[in-house]
C-alpha cells in the first residue's frame, strides 16, 4: 500500500479558505450613515417622544433589523447621535482679533441655527432633557464640546494675544459670547437677524469681556 505524504502546499490547496464575513456580519458605514441621517429628520418631523425605530427605518430605506444591530433603542440612538455631532464641534476662528472671531463664530453658528432641521430638534430635545437625564447629560456635553469649547478657545486667543485680562471669568464669558444669539434664534425663534445684528453683537460683547 502506498501511503502519500501531505505537504504543506498540499495542504494549503486543501484547507478550507476562510471567508470574509458578510451579511449581518458587516455593518455597511453607508447604511450606518442613511440612519443617522433619517434621526434627524425623523426628529424634526415628529419630535422624540413620537419618534419610533419603526419610522427611522422607513425614513432610511432599510429593515428594523438594521437599526437593531447597531442601537438598542431610540434612547441610545439618539445620544449617539447626538455625541458625534458633539465630537465634530464648530471651526475655530483665527482672525487674529477678538472681535472678528467672534463675528466669525456668530456667522456660522446663526447659519446652523437657521437650518431647518436643526430649528426643529433644538428645541424638542431640550424639552426631552427636562424628563430624560439621560439626554440632558448629552445635551450639556454636546455643548460643552461645541459652540462653548469653541467660546473657550476664542477667551484663550484674546488672552494671548493681551486683548483680555487674564484670569477673566470664563463662564461668565461664555455666557456673553453664546446667550445672546442663542435666545434670539432659539427662544424667541427669530427666523431673519436684523441687517448688522452679528456685526453689533461682536462689538458690543468684545467690549463686555473686556469689561469683565
Amino acid at each position: 500500500m502506498l501511503v502519500r505524504m501531505t505537504t504543506n502546499a498540499d495542504q494549503s490547496q486543501t484547507r478550507p479558505r476562510r471567508r470574509t464575513p458578510a451579511g449581518a456580519a458587516v455593518l455597511r458605514e453607508d447604511v450606518t450613515e442613511a440612519i443617522r441621517a433619517a434621526v434627524f429628520e425623523e426628529l424634526a418631523a415628529v419630535g422624540y417622544a413620537r419618534m419610533s425605530i419603526e419610522g427611522i427605518a422607513r425614513r432610511a430605506g432599510v429593515g428594523k433589523t438594521a437599526v437593531y444591530r447597531r442601537w438598542r433603542s431610540k434612547l441610545h440612538l439618539v445620544l449617539d447621535v447626538v455625541s458625534a455631532v458633539a465630537v465634530m464641534g464648530l471651526p475655530t476662528p483665527d482672525t487674529g482679533s477678538l472681535e472678528g472671531d467672534l463675528r466669525m463664530l456668530y456667522e456660522v453658528t446663526s447659519r446652523a441655527l437657521r437650518h431647518p432641521v436643526v430649528s426643529q430638534i433644538i428645541p424638542d430635545l431640550q424639552a426631552e432633557a427636562a424628563r430624560n437625564p439621560e439626554i440632558a447629560e448629552a445635551l450639556q456635553k454636546a455643548l460643552e464640546q461645541g459652540q462653548a469649547g469653541v467660546a473657550g478657545k476664542i477667551l484663550a486667543g484674546a488672552e494671548q494675544r493681551g486683548e483680555l485680562r487674564a484670569g477673566v471669568d470664563g463662564e461668565l464669558a461664555v455666557d456673553l459670547i453664546s446667550g445672546p444669539l442663542y435666545w434670539r434664534m432659539v427662544v424667541a425663534r427669530t427666523r431673519k437677524l436684523p441687517k448688522g445684528y452679528l456685526d453689533a453683537l461682536a462689538r458690543t460683547t468684545t467690549q463686555a469681556l473686556k469689561a469683565l
